[in-house]
């Protein structure tokens, strides 16, 4: 029995040694928990600015393809009154070109029309 009893006080002790360890395991473990814990709210709040990041950008994408829309159409309308600004200036342009030939055969015509002027002379004729 005395045998039983002194391997019974060598487990204690070793139960005693291990007690510290065991201690320390037992306070690392509770503050691994709080890690986990607070690296799961940073994880929680990163993907809530990630999923609002998401959102705003959907937001500012719709408003730049309704500005390039927008853009399209001005450019398109600024393009439409250069053409028919053009338009009008040919007009003037061959406009002045025929009202310029027009001019020109208007001041000729007379000029083929009617016989040239006949110079005349008097011419004195001196009697002796």
């Amino acid at each position: 029995m005395e045998d039983h009893r002194i391997k019974v006080a060598v487990l204690e002790q070793k139960v005693e040694d291990l007690l510290p360890i065991v201690l320390r395991i037992d306070a690392a473990i509770e503050k691994l928990s709080e890690v986990n814990t607070t690296v799961s709210r940073m994880l929680a709040v990163h993907e809530e600015r990630i999923s609002k990041q998401d959102q705003i950008d959907i937001v500012l994408f719709e408003k730049i393809d309704k500005l390039r829309d927008k853009m399209d159409g001005d450019h398109e309308l600024v393009l439409q009154r250069i053409r028919e600004l053009e338009k009008r200036v040919w007009m003037a342009v061959g406009g002045l070109a025929v009202l310029s030939i027009g001019l020109k055969v208007v001041t000729a015509v007379p000029n083929f029309l009617t016989n040239p002027p006949v110079v005349s002379t008097i011419v004195r004729t001196v009697s002796r």
